[in-house]
């Protein structure tokens, strides 16, 4: 009887011995690679371009994985402060009141001038008007201007469109093309103003109603609409937008587009930003029609 105890449990004690060593990590495993995962989002005027870096970056380095989403400034903005993303794209800089709500959650925001950006006005290709001074675009989208004869264009009503208030894109035009540029001025959009929620869907009611105005990032501009050479002054001079007179200085409704992140990186998010600022990464900045801040 002890003889076959003894018997018994050596054969236990094999059998849950090569349970045991089933169970280890083989050479080979998903559990033997180093992923790095970068959860980014944010400024729709972004996404794109966020979409094409990580594109490429991922081909060149397999082992990080990078998650790109748009929603808006406010929400990358937003999320950072919740600490959910690692890195918040943003059309327009961080407000201060933001800056506060972070701190207060323990984040510290810290930024990235990452490309350029020009914002175009563009109306549909039937419109005769050319040109507008920041003036006239302050007045039309204030609602004191209504018809586009006001303007030198046909006897048509004016049709406003504009970004979600959400958009980076919307603020940064609220507050220096419609209050020009005037932390006092308190004006806001024309409450008939038409809030679309993206760049494409602007261009897309442009293109299809001779009646309307808007604005979108220069890099989503197509070859269907017609875009509205700005001036600065009223008697000009009226410039069209471009990565040239974004660089020089001449085209007046410019900005820099941005990437936030909660202090100063390190690991795989520091090299992903690093690699942003090279001539590589920059490149596929001018492809998508945005102005770049390394040359290429």
């Amino acid at each position: 009887m002890k003889i076959v105890i003894t018997i018994i449990s050596i054969l236990l004690f094999i059998l849950l011995f090569s349970c045991g060593q089933a169970n280890e990590t083989t050479p080979g495993s998903s559990n033997t690679s180093q992923i790095s995962t970068i959860v980014n989002k944010g400024s729709d005027t972004l996404v794109n371009l966020a979409l094409a870096w990580a594109e490429k970056y991922q081909q060149l380095f397999p082992n990080v994985e990078i998650s790109v989403t748009g929603g808006g400034s406010g929400t990358g903005i937003a999320a950072l402060i919740n600490g959910t993303v690692d890195i918040a794209n943003a059309s327009r800089q961080i407000k201060q009141e933001e800056t506060q709500q972070a701190k207060a959650n323990g984040v510290d925001p810290v930024e990235y001038v990452v490309a350029r950006d020009a914002i175009a006005i563009i109306v549909n290709p039937e419109n005769p008007v050319n040109q507008l001074s920041i003036k006239q675009l302050s007045d039309i989208y204030s609602g004191k201007i209504n018809n586009w004869k006001e303007v030198g264009g046909d006897d048509r009503i004016i049709v406003r469109l504009s970004r979600e208030t959400n958009s980076g894109t919307h603020v940064f035009f609220l507050e220096n093309v419609i209050r020009l540029g005037d932390p006092n001025n308190k004006t806001l959009f024309s409450t008939d103003t038409l809030l679309l929620p993206s760049s494409e869907g602007i261009t897309a009611e442009t293109r299809d109603n001779p009646n309307v105005i808007g604005y979108d990032g220069l890099g989503y501009v197509t070859s269907d609409v017609k875009v509205i050479a700005v001036g600065s002054k009223p008697d000009g001079p009226f410039v069209m937008p471009s990565a040239e007179t974004v660089n020089n200085g001449q085209y007046p409704i410019a900005r820099d587009l941005y990437m936030y992140t909660n202090g100063r990186p390190t690991g795989a998010i520091a090299d992903y930003i690093n690699w942003i600022m090279t001539t590589e990464a920059q490149t596929i900045v001018t492809q998508l029609g945005f102005v770049p801040i390394v040359k290429p």
